[in-house]
């Protein structure tokens, strides 16, 4: 399933966003403001996801959903700016980011903080590979509210499978785990590379062993 969708045109709204007003909403500091100016081009506010738009109810957590296109000045691009324009946008947003002729589709799992309805929490931000420019692109996915089509959009960049019954809130903590898990992993796996002893070897070995095992339950 491509994660790049074919937004119906009544949805378009096609405006540049300025950087300015991004770090009004948002109150970005010195260092990601040189972030947005080394990497960013320009940011425009491509569709507006809304019952007006598309003739979907809203829910609790997704009123809308966002659609911002992104010009890079370079290929990558810092997490910051993105929670930065997260920050300042009171709704689910999902980015295209475009670079030398390619696309990538790339958001976090956004929803309003439990005790404060004001605030937003975020997940980490989940990503396609970079695509090529002229990839064509699908229907958007069939849904009966917002709610719904969020997370189909969010479930097409996440890199697990749903289990049974999984809540989309439940699957990104179960991809965060995961990552958490290969990070633990990587670290050990270069600490027996290095490692000299046989039985502090043997020992790193069987640790490797068990993150192995780990990671592959979480991944299933």
């Amino acid at each position: 399933m491509s994660a790049l969708i074919a937004f119906p045109k009544q949805a378009a709204f096609g405006r540049v966003l300025p950087k300015n007003k991004i770090y009004e909403h948002s109150g970005a500091n010195t260092r990601v403001k040189d972030l947005f100016v080394k990497q960013v081009e320009q940011i425009v506010w491509q569709y507006k996801l809304a019952p007006e738009t598309l003739h979907l109810p809203a829910r609790p957590g997704v009123p809308e959903i966002q659609i911002f296109s992104i010009q890079l000045k370079t290929q990558e691009l810092d997490g910051d700016v993105l929670r930065c324009i997260d920050g300042a946008i009171p709704f689910p947003i999902v980015f295209e980011l475009t670079f030398d002729g390619r696309t990538q589709v790339t958001a976090a799992y956004k929803r309003p903080n439990e005790s404060d309805a004001s605030r937003w929490v975020l997940s980490d931000y989940f990503a396609t590979d970079w695509l090529p420019g002229d990839c064509e692109r699908t229907a958007m996915p069939v849904a009966l509210h917002l709610g719904g089509l969020y997370e189909q959009l969010l479930h097409r960049l996440i890199p697990l499978p749903t289990r049974p019954q999984e809540t989309l809130t439940a699957l990104v903590a179960r991809v965060e785990q995961a990552q958490a898990k290969q990070r633990e992993l990587d670290k050990t796996t270069a600490l027996l590379a290095k490692e000299k002893q046989f039985n502090r070897k043997v020992e790193i070995n069987a640790t490797v062993r068990q993150l192995k095992s780990e990671l592959e339950s979480l991944s299933r």
